[in-house]
C-alpha cells in the first residue's frame, strides 16, 4: 500500500519534448485518504538530479527517511498521473513538511485558493 510522500522508483517510460520520463524517484502527491482506497492510478512528481532552481521545484535533501542518496528536485510542473503498475518498490518517505511544501507549489500551479 502506498502513501502520500511516499519516493517510489517507477518507469516513466520516453519522454515527449520536455516532459519528465525514464526510470527516475518520484513523490506520491495523492491524498492519504484516495490512497486508502486502494486506487488503480496515483499522482505523482517527478524527481531530478538536476538542480535548476525553478520556482516550481521543490529542493529535497537526501536522509534515512527519505531513501535517495543525493540532492533531488520535485518537478511539480510535471505532476502526472501514473498507473500504480508503474511503480516499481517504495524506497523511502519525504515526511509531511517536504509534501505540504509540494502540495503548496501544486495549488501555486493551479491557482487554487489557500
Amino acid at each position: 500500500m502506498l502513501n502520500s510522500g511516499d519516493v517510489v522508483e517507477l518507469d516513466l517510460g520516453i519522454p515527449s519534448g520536455r516532459e519528465a520520463g525514464l526510470r527516475r524517484p518520484a513523490v506520491v502527491a495523492t491524498a492519504q485518504r484516495l490512497l486508502d482506497a486502494s486506487p488503480s492510478v496515483v499522482h505523482i512528481v517527478p524527481l531530478t538530479s538536476t538542480l535548476r532552481g525553478f520556482g516550481s521545484e521543490i529542493l529535497v535533501e537526501p536522509d534515512e527517511s527519505n531513501g535517495l542518496d543525493a540532492p533531488a528536485a520535485a518537478q511539480c510542473q510535471h505532476i502526472r498521473a501514473v498507473s500504480v503498475g508503474r511503480v516499481d518498490r517504495v524506497i523511502g518517505n519525504v515526511g509531511g513538511v517536504t509534501l505540504a511544501q509540494i502540495r503548496e507549489t501544486l495549488g501555486l500551479l493551479f491557482d487554487l485558493p489557500t
